[in-house]
């Protein structure tokens, strides 16, 4: 065969192929037996064999996995991937709607099922799939194409004529049969058996071997779309348009519906829903409401992790009774004391469960918790359970009430509670030593310092051995003292510890500062702090009244920094960090103080820009000060348009005399 007839075949072939899967995997409709396929594919794989230029990244043979994937690589979002507000009641959800319906009159909502599997982002460029996220922190996620690409009800190429570029966002999951199945196969071969098909799914997602992941059946649902220009300005209708491009989603017919008239319609969906998920082969944990109409949804916004025109009504959890036999209180990176229940095992939403949450001395206190009790265990929004209630009629005479200790179970230090505060702390942050490995942990986890090979079992054994007793002493480390610590230790594995260690110092400023562990100060302050001070030197000397200016600091933060810098073991802990060389302050780009030229200007950002992203214009405006709303309100200074701005916000804007800029004019208020 020549080059040209191979080229030829190869692409009628994978055309072929993939009309086949998706009347299989999506459309549960085959026209062609198995062997009939088999054979096809057998075709193409021996013709990528003589001519491997021509294979494709997304060829049907890739479904059966590639090579070995040695790690993921971490990309940002292109849009933020925010997680939904849960209710668990009808009063909740009647908040939801009337709060939307109150402000904009009659609504159209849509209704689907809440999917209990793993978040993934999928990008298409020219109808090809280019690349596949996990949820990741929201604005950053794994890259595990490889994996995805076994995936069949995915589709590799995109029927029809899509946008040049599009992001389909939905669900991977593991049904009940191939759980069951997996399993099974585990139990003959002696090994360990899977705890429930959610976990499992997540786990299989990580593989390293993409052919290992391709023989565990996972299934894709997809529930929502991204794109500079969306196909239609309904939800619904964009839903559809995605099954028209060859994705699987809820069935428009059954699964898929809108609920545009009363709260009590709403709550029928639920209800049916409610009972009927024990007849699915997928596993559903609630049901979602959004709003049907884009515009709507881009005016009402969104929150710093989830939006505000969509809202999951979570079912239910299961509850069981089982024994408490006792209660341990741990001792977190901050010092705060934990108590966790020690439980009879029992099964609970498709888990065994030994231990739960008891949260803090007050729930203690109202449970009237005595060792021996019968407990009832919830497994609701929380991945640890939580006890519930107590079932005093089955209590032992002369049971021991649990008693909350005074003095820390760790190092003996007197425990102090703050006016306000639920939890109980133990002071001796520098001498206590579950804090100091906790801190650790924290300081080396990929979201913070990122430094391979130092997880939590071998910080505790660096601490143990002395050589780390602070996240400084991490950097005066060498492979020599590794390799001394004999078991377990190798050339390689010394070897990876140090590399990682090297590596955490070109990690930038905003990391480092959330690394250090302050109290209240997450990733999302962190970041904020970093962009508005710039440097740790400036932040460390600022007062409380100071802080409080940058954006999304309050007064509780504010001290707890000013706090954590006038501590001389944590100014030490810093100038040691210094000196091994981390990030101290912002880069020079990407430094630009805030409290210049949009200083005290609130705007809302709508629409798709010529220069800009949407979070490039998003960031420059905070970068010289201003503030970025979700809504316009008449606190809004500027809404800044950009092509396909909704229309509802314009009208709004105009209602409310807000001004509406373009992109350059927004550009000559930076410029002055």
């Amino acid at each position: 065969m020549e080059r040209e007839q191979a080229e030829e075949r190869i692409a009628a072939l994978s055309e072929e192929l993939e009309r086949h899967n998706h009347l299989y995997y999506v459309e549960a409709k085959p026209v062609i037996a198995d062997r009939d396929f088999d054979l096809l594919m057998k075709e193409l794989e021996g013709l990528e064999a003589c001519w491997p230029d021509l294979a494709s990244p997304n060829s049907p043979t890739q479904r059966v996995g590639g090579d070995l994937t040695k790690e993921f690589t971490t990309v940002a979002h292109r849009w933020p991937m925010l997680s939904l507000s849960n209710s668990y009641s009808r009063e909740e959800v009647e908040e939801f709607v009337q709060r939307i319906v109150k402000e904009h009159g009659q609504v159209t909502f849509t209704m689907e099922l809440k999917y209990d599997g793993v978040a993934i982002g999928l990008t298409y460029q020219d109808g090809q799939l280019l690349r596949a996220l996990t949820r990741g922190d929201g604005e950053k996620g794994d890259d595990i194409t490889a994996n995805v690409r076994t995936v069949r009800s995915i589709p590799l190429r995109l029927r029809g004529n899509p946008p040049a570029e599009l992001e389909a966002r939905g669900e991977i999951l593991m049904g009940r049969k191939e759980f069951d199945k997996l399993n099974s196969q585990r139990e003959d071969e002696g090994e360990e058996l899977f705890a429930n098909p959610r976990n499992t799914t997540a786990g299989t997602l990580k593989l390293q071997d993409p052919k290992i992941v391709a023989k565990r059946g996972l299934q894709n649902f997809i529930y929502t779309l991204q794109a500079d220009a969306l196909p239609t300005r309904s939800h619904y209708g964009n839903i559809l348009q995605c099954h028209a491009w060859g994705f699987r989603t809820p069935d428009p017919s059954k699964r898929f519906i809108e609920q545009a008239v009363t709260l009590d319609g709403i709550m029928a969906y639920i209800a049916h829903w409610d009972q009927a998920r024990h007849t699915l082969d997928i596993a559903i944990d609630g049901v979602v409401i959004k709003v049907d109409n884009i515009d709507l949804q881009e005016e009402l916004g969104l929150r710093a992790k989830s939006p505000r025109w969509a809202i999951a009504y979570k079912f239910q959890a299961e509850q069981k009774f089982t024994r408490l036999n006792g209660v341990e209180f741990n001792v977190g990176r901050t010092g705060a004391i934990t108590p966790v229940a020690l439980l009879e095992p029992v099964e609970l939403a498709g888990t065994t469960v030994k231990r739960a949450s008891i949260h803090n001395a007050d729930q203690i206190a109202k449970l009237d918790l005595h060792i021996g009790d019968m407990v009832q265990v919830e497994k609701g929004g929380e991945i640890i359970p939580k006890i519930t209630a107590v079932d005093l009629d089955r209590r032992a005479a002369g049971a021991m009430p649990v008693v909350y200790p005074e003095d820390c179970p760790a190092c003996g230090t007197t425990l102090v509670r703050d006016e306000g505060e639920a939890q109980h702390y133990c002071p001796n942050e520098h001498g206590c030593p579950p804090q100091i490995t906790r801190r650790m942990e924290h300081f080396t986890s990929r979201r913070a310092m990122d430094i391979g090979g130092l997880g939590g079992e071998t910080v505790e054994v660096l601490f143990i051995a002395g050589l780390a007793r602070n996240v400084a002493d991490l950097y005066d480390i060498t492979k020599e003292q590794l390799l001394a610590l004999g078991k377990g230790w190798g050339e390689r594995s010394a070897q990876l510890v140090i590399d990682g260690i090297a590596a955490s110092k070109a990690v930038p400023f905003e990391r480092v500062l959330f690394a250090l562990g302050i109290r209240h100060v997450g990733e999302t302050v962190a970041k904020k702090l970093a962009r508005a001070v710039g440097s740790m030197e400036k932040l460390a000397a600022m007062p409380p009244e100071e802080l409080t200016a940058v954006n999304e600091v309050g007064t509780v933060i504010a001290a707890s920094i000013h706090e954590f810098f006038g501590v001389e073991g944590n100014r030490m802990t810093v100038e040691r960090l210094r000196n091994a060389g981390l990030q101290m302050a912002m880069e020079a780009s990407a430094s630009i103080v805030a409290g210049t030229k949009l200083k005290g200007l609130s705007f809302v950002v709508s629409g798709v820009f010529v220069n800009f992203t949407r979070d490039g214009i998003k960031e420059a405006i905070e970068n010289n000060g201003g503030k970025v709303g979700s809504s316009i309100s008449k606190k809004t200074s500027y809404v800044v348009a950009g092509a396909d701005m909704g229309p509802a916000k314009r009208v709004k804007a105009e209602e409310l005399g807000v001004p509406v800029i373009s992109e350059d004019e927004l550009k000559h208020l930076i410029d002055g």
